[in-house]
Parts: structure tokens; C-alpha cells; sequence
């Protein structure tokens, strides 16, 4: 059985939110989005939960961090290419996000960014030549 994940996020503003992740090219799941609590679907198997901060306040078991100004989670989501993780992050910095300059680029192996949502929420676009990294880790283990 395939696992799905349900990635919560606290959001100010829901309509907000949700037009920013459709400017990102993902889609809305209408069957579990309200106003203040958006779906958004990555793949068949990742999901983003954006969360108005007091809906999301009813799930957390503690207070619920502001990501603007802590950083609770990174949120690494695969690209096809380089340029797909350029892409995604200039689209978001186009919407209101913000590309935080870092840059993590191992020329033909791998290649990631960082940028905040508009919430501060903070996602790591990535590639990765995959054969090219388990060969690189199988020499460092000798």
C-alpha cells in the first residue's frame, strides 16, 4: 500500500496561499479546501495542508511557531532539472515568496535551492542525478 503524506502548514491568509501554490503550478484538492484551509496536491502522494493559523492551532499539540520567524520544517521537493529548480524558485519570488540565496550546487550530481513563502515557510527545491549520487556514496564509504 502506497503512504500518503499530509505536509500542515500555518498560513495568515488562505486565499493568499492558495494563489500562491496555483502560481506555482500545483493544484487545488476542492474536496478538502475550504476558505481558510487549502489542499494543495505535489504529486499522487504529497499533499500540502496550508492552514489559516487558528485552524491550524486546533491540530498542533503545542503553540504554533510563526515560520517567519523560526524555521520548523524544510520542505524539499524534487525537480526534474536544474532549471525546473530555477524555475520554481523565481515563480515563487514572482508571488510573493522569497529566494533566500541558498544555493547548494555539486555540478552534475546535484543541484537545490531555498525560498520562503509569503508565510515564511521554507521550501527546498532539489535535483539529483541519482545514479551519479549512489556512486559518490558508495566511494566515500570506501
Amino acid at each position: 500500500m502506497s503512504q500518503t503524506v499530509y505536509i500542515n502548514l500555518p498560513v495568515t491568509s488562505g486565499p493568499r496561499a492558495r494563489a500562491f501554490y496555483e502560481g506555482l503550478g500545483f493544484s487545488v484538492e476542492p474536496q478538502f479546501t475550504n476558505d481558510r484551509s487549502i489542499c494543495i496536491r505535489v504529486s499522487d502522494t504529497i499533499y500540502l495542508m496550508l492552514l489559516e493559523r487558528e485552524v491550524f492551532a486546533g491540530f498542533a499539540p503545542g503553540p504554533v511557531a510563526d515560520p517567519a520567524q523560526n524555521t520548523g520544517v524544510l520542505v524539499a521537493l524534487s525537480r526534474d532539472s536544474r532549471e525546473a529548480v530555477d524555475a520554481m524558485v523565481e515563480a515563487a519570488v514572482a508571488r510573493g515568496g522569497v529566494d533566500t540565496g541558498r544555493v547548494q550546487d555539486f555540478g552534475d550530481v546535484m543541484y537545490g535551492r531555498t525560498f520562503r513563502d509569503p508565510d515564511g515557510n521554507t521550501f527546498e527545491p532539489g535535483w539529483m542525478d541519482a545514479e551519479k549520487m549512489k556512486a559518490a556514496m558508495a566511494a566515500q564509504k570506501g
